[in-house]
């Protein structure tokens, strides 16, 4: 199993490729959403591309709430 170091710095990689955001400027509690400059489907877009990267399913009711890559990255390393 993967620490949560080691997901977390999986989901700040990916989230740098998909938003083109340099991975040096992004930290573990970061929000992700003013961080990366993205909305509501911009998130949903990258969250599908995190369940295919970890081959997980987060349903809607885990993610309620999470806005940081932290609790992301917590939420998915429960799943795996």
């Amino acid at each position: 199993m993967k620490t949560l170091e080691q997901v977390i710095e999986e989901v700040l990689q990916l989230a740098s490729r998909h938003c083109k955001v340099s991975r040096e400027d992004l930290s573990a509690d970061d929000d992700f959403f003013q961080k990366l400059g993205i909305d509501s489907l911009q998130a949903l877009d990258l969250l599908t591309r995190l369940e295919n990267h970890f081959h997980i399913e987060l349903p809607d009711y885990e993610m309620q709430g999470v806005s940081d890559f932290r609790r992301l990255a917590e939420r998915i390393q429960v799943r795996l």
